[in-house]
């Protein structure tokens, strides 16, 4: 009696089968078991090395070493020791038969097809082979699997990643915001433009004032803050203006009123100098 029914060989990073074997099975059940490993394959990359999900009446294993994985659909009655000890021999061939590059450069799914025959051979030796010929093999397997037991994933677990990978989430999210502008009006666009033109003057005037202050007292500092920080003030408003911002008004009267602090401070400092 078989116990492996499909076998195939998937990139880790991507899920791109390179190989699969040639299956003549097409019962309702089997089909649903390959989609579910394909579902499967695309995300190995988020799961350790080692994995099973039951089925009904199939089980999916996997086994994944650097950036390939091998995967097979067995029956329930197969051990898991067998499993994974023909999913590693299949790995060891397979990495054998085609370097790291290959493999990296595929691009089309099943690339290395050809491999199908290796597949069949291993997995007839597998079926048709009887354990006690296999014993040092398994029981090898076996204390590794005792050691470190695989990942048990369960059917539901890859119908939430097939919904995922559809774009349906399988929970409820609380709607977005959705924050509407109001239409640009004639005076909101000539107040941007003046806006952006005082950045520009002030910008230039608190440059052109800091290059011609370097040597001169350190009192100048004041005043080249007194154009630079309006020049923040206007970048500010514009930024308010063109993005959405949560209680908008209230940061431009706190900006407003700190610059009116700031600037009644450099006036009093300037009139205290002149005195």
């Amino acid at each position: 009696m078989s116990m492996i029914f499909f076998a195939c060989v998937v990139r880790v990073r991507d899920g791109l089968p390179l190989s699969a074997s040639t299956d003549f099975y097409h019962t309702q059940d089997f089909l649903e078991c390959r989609r579910r490993l394909k579902t499967l394959g695309l995300r190995l990359a988020q799961y350790p090395g080692r994995g099973s999900a039951e089925g009904r009446d199939f089980s999916i294993h996997f086994s994944s070493s650097g950036d390939v994985a091998c995967m097979a659909i067995c029956s329930r009655q197969c051990p898991a020791a067998m499993a994974f000890c023909f999913l590693e021999t299949l790995w060891w061939e397979f990495t054998a038969s085609y370097d790291t590059t290959c493999i990296g450069l595929a691009s089309r799914p099943y690339a290395f097809l050809e491999f199908d025959s290796i597949i069949q051979k291993i997995k007839w030796h597998f079926n048709c082979v009887s354990s006690s010929q296999m014993k040092n093999s398994l029981e090898k397997i076996q204390e590794e699997l005792e050691f470190q037991p695989p990942v048990a994933l369960t059917v539901e677990d890859t119908d939430v990643a097939n919904g995922m990978m559809n774009g349906h989430l399988p929970r409820h999210l609380e709607p977005a915001p959705n924050f509407r502008m109001e239409p640009v009006t004639a005076l909101g666009i000539l107040s941007l433009i003046l806006n952006i033109m005082c950045a520009a003057l002030n910008l230039i005037r608190g440059v052109h004032l800091a290059e011609h202050s370097l040597q001169v007292a350190h009192e100048e500092i004041g005043n080249i803050l007194a154009f630079l920080i309006p020049f923040v003030a206007c970048i500010f408003q514009c930024y308010l203006y063109l993005f959405y911002s949560p209680a908008r008004t209230m940061k431009v009267v706190l900006m407003l009123s700190g610059f009116s602090v700031f600037i009644s401070d450099t006036d009093k400092a300037a009139s205290g100098e002149a005195v």
